[in-house]
């Protein structure tokens, strides 16, 4: 049952590409919250509040494929995509890239792999940010900040897991299954019996 297929392994690798890329993308985003924020001295809240959408493809990948190591691997592939596409932060964003793949992984693996509903996912974010948070504290610099900035950077960062990591996440998911292109794969069998259990 967990033994990987070569087709899911593509699939990973795909995603992973694809939202390395999309990664790299929202790091411009990030600095145009930040713009918009600073007038309100909250500029520092500018990455935090988008910063789901770096967990994503974790979520997205185990959600769909359904095997151990999913979740952790394609958030490894996705870091490895930005820093060869020339991301600023260079090769340290693999660890930063197996910190935020390894609390979204724990999620999954807390329920055996077994459990792929909502909740899970969202956990699976907030994952993400919970391990992350400190990691960054230390690498990039979070000490020298006030503890109240520290502290609202650190709920915009899990309501952004929540929001985006878990709930988008998983209606990214949702509506690529429903065009039929995953049929192949968890999600799309697991779409296709709700299908014929409706029909019958």
């Amino acid at each position: 049952m967990n033994q990987w297929k070569l087709k899911e392994i593509v699939l990973m690798s795909i995603l992973g590409v694809v939202f390395g890329f999309i990664y790299l993308a929202f790091f411009g985003v990030g600095k145009i919250f930040t713009g918009l924020l600073a007038p309100f001295g909250l500029g520092d809240l500018g990455y935090e509040v988008i910063y789901g959408i770096w967990f994503i493809v974790s979520v997205i990948a185990a959600y769909i494929i359904r095997k151990p190591g999913a979740a952790l691997m394609a958030e490894m592939i996705a870091a490895l995509v930005e820093v060869l596409a020339g991301s600023t932060t260079g090769p340290s964003l693999l660890l930063s890239g197996f910190v935020q793949g390894l609390g979204a992984e724990l999620a999954f693996a807390l329920t055996r792999y077994k459990d792929y509903r909502l909740r899970i996912l969202i956990f699976s974010g907030v994952g993400a940010a919970l391990l992350s948070f400190p990691y960054h504290y230390f690498t990039a610099g979070f000490d020298a900040y006030a503890p109240w900035v520290l502290t609202l950077m650190f709920i915009a960062r899990v309501i952004s897991a929540i929001i985006i990591t878990g709930i988008i996440g998983k209606f990214v998911s949702d509506q690529l299954a429903k065009t039929g292109v995953l049929r192949g794969y968890a999600l799309g069998k697991e779409l296709q019996e709700k299908r014929e259990r409706n029909a019958a």
